[in-house]
């Protein structure tokens, strides 16, 4: 019978097709967007002309700035019926299932739902980045109890979620950190759920079931939540009073692995951490916690000697987050704020020189032919 010549187990190393959006060199730790290294973008760039760089393979003009931040601004409305099932969700769900079945839900309620065009498709994506941000900031505040928080348009998408998630008027420089951390996160080649939004798209599916297959993806640990992770190990930390570096050596005494540290792709600094560290120090001193980025730092100045690993976009981001006043449990969830830019940008790509994904197995069950046993034969 046919069989592979090799095996890359994980689909490790294993070039699966070919994209224009982002570059990464893992070796040397360099991430760009659409050739931009993402250093510069970090330093200049805003959220929306990142989203716009990912979609039109170009920075945008300052009169295409300002429109295009206008229309992420019209679209930065719900449905009262996606309100109404926001309250209808369970108050124990997982802000990632919510929103999962809310951005499946959204497709009810877009009106070029059946539309799969080009133009319908960037329409969508428009809608999807301003309206993921607001079911995660709002359904935080209903299971809060608190009263819902309209947006403003005198603020740019990272101010506007603050600003519904909080209820107050966000600082300049909280703004700015979230600003970095939605670039940092906005797009990362084909990663787990690019990859499987990727994959739906390519069946000719929707945008939505896309978008939502790339949800899925990310709500496992081993993909989106290793932030969450990073920031329980500092509460269990801050709890016990305990010294961070002996901590973790205990941890390491019982086969527990840190979380926040090594990547698949990058084996020197993963460039997004670099940003994040020198948030999660300068937030941390401007909010007088500085706790969070001491333990974090010791912790990460141990492994580097230690385990000879270095932090990965998910350690810092972990007290970044924390810092903005962000729960624990809505850390993947902004992380898919950030990422639905970089999730539309590849479906966009997928649907413009289109061929269905559909990859081979090696085959290790039984010898062929096995034989057929009677159902009175069988034992």
């Amino acid at each position: 019978m046919p069989t592979t010549t090799t095996l890359n187990r994980g689909l490790e190393d294993v070039i699966a097709g070919t994209s224009s959006i982002c570059y990464i060199d893992g070796d040397k730790g360099i991430l760009a967007y659409r050739g931009i290294d993402i250093h510069e973008l970090a330093d200049n760039a805003t959220f929306e002309e990142v989203t716009y760089l990912l979609w039109h393979g170009q920075l945008p003009t300052r009169t295409q700035l300002t429109e295009f931040s206008l229309q992420l601004a019209r679209e930065r409305k719900l449905d009262a019926q996606i309100i109404s099932l926001l309250r209808q969700a369970p108050k124990h769900a997982l802000p990632m299932d919510v929103l999962r079945t809310m951005v499946s839900s959204l497709s009810f309620f877009d009106p070029e739902e059946k539309v799969n065009t080009k133009d319908a498709n960037y329409h969508k994506a428009q809608r999807l980045v301003s309206q993921v941000a607001m079911i995660v900031a709002a359904y935080d505040r209903i299971r809060k109890g608190l009263p819902l928080i309209e947006p403003d348009r005198s603020l740019n998408h990272a101010g506007n979620f603050l600003l519904m998630l909080n209820g107050e008027r966000p600082s300049e420089t909280a703004i700015r950190a979230l600003d970095v951390s939605l670039i940092l996160s906005a797009d990362h080649e084909w990663n787990a759920s690019t990859f499987a939004a990727r994959v739906t798209a390519a069946t000719l599916s929707d945008m939505h079931s896309a978008v939502t297959s790339g949800i899925g993806a990310l709500k496992g640990p081993l993909h989106g939540g290793a932030n969450e992770a990073v920031f329980k190990l500092l509460m269990e930390i801050d709890e016990n009073g305990a010294d961070p570096v002996e901590y973790v050596l205990g941890m390491l005494a019982q086969k527990a692995k840190v979380p926040g540290f090594g990547h698949r792709v990058y084996t020197t600094e993963d460039p997004r951490a670099t940003h994040l560290r020198r948030m999660s120090r300068d937030l941390g001193y401007s909010s007088g916690q500085t706790k969070w980025f001491d333990y974090s730092k010791a912790i990460e100045d141990f492994i580097n000697v230690e385990k000879k690993l270095n932090a990965n976009v998910d350690f810092y981001s972990a007290s970044t987050y924390h810092t903005l006043g962000i729960d624990v449990d809505l850390f993947t969830p902004l992380f898919a704020v950030a990422r639905m830019a970089g999730w539309t940008a590849h479906v966009m790509e997928q649907l413009s020189d289109n061929r269905l994904i559909r990859p081979r197995a090696e085959y290790t069950g039984p010898a062929y032919p096995a034989k057929w046993v009677a159902l009175d034969d069988r034992k």
